[in-house]
């Protein structure tokens, strides 16, 4: 598919309940290859949605095109009478990962000479995966970040996202194990990548 039928646009709030509908449609979908059913239930109770910081900052990017034959235009249609394909951010906050549900969030600001740009949240619709959407989005993410003055960036990769980070040149440096709400553990990535 031609990346000129896929624009990219700040989030605002009223994109959150689409958002909710396209990170669960993205997570079942695309993820289900590397975590349990368990786990992927967990995460989307603790750790998994979106982030309203991250509008509200301004650093959450959008991808949308217009319906195709295809697809369901009812579904995940925006204000705009597009439908939001994809969702990834960058922030200068600390917290690595995490929705407006995850307990351990750290909203205090970075600063861009010390310390690295946090790459958030990105959620690819299952129909249109590996089709260069995320991709897209990460090189938004990674432009704005540096023209706020950030030299690095970082982020927790969930293990189907780090497939897409590794070729972009973030480099693994440690694993985490998230604790969720159901008593299982979501295992991630800390990546990180000169600006």
């Amino acid at each position: 598919m031609s990346q000129t039928r896929i624009h990219l646009r700040l989030a605002v709030p009223e994109d959150v309940p689409i958002l909710r509908e396209l990170i669960e449609a993205s997570v079942r979908g695309l993820q289900a290859q590397d975590y349990t059913q368990a786990q992927i239930e967990g995460a989307l109770t603790t750790v998994f949605g979106v982030d309203s910081q991250l509008i509200a900052d301004g650093t959450y990017f959008v991808a949308e095109t217009r319906p195709g034959a295809t697809q369901r235009p009812e579904t995940m249609k925006s204000q705009t009478g597009l439908m939001i394909i994809g969702c990834g951010g960058w922030s200068k906050r600390k917290t690595l990962y995490g929705s407006d549900h995850w307990t351990g969030r750290e909203d205090a600001l970075l600063d861009p000479h010390h310390d690295a740009a946090k790459i958030r949240a990105f959620f690819i619709h299952p129909d249109w995966a590996r089709q260069g959407v995320g991709s897209m989005i990460l090189q938004a993410c990674e432009d704005a970040a540096k023209s706020a003055g950030f030299t690095r960036f970082e982020m927790g990769a969930t293990l189907t996202g780090a497939k897409l980070f590794g070729a972009k040149g973030y480099v693994a440096v440690k694993p985490i194990s998230i604790p969720l709400a159901n008593g299982e553990s979501l295992p991630v990535i800390h990546m990180e990548k000169p600006a």
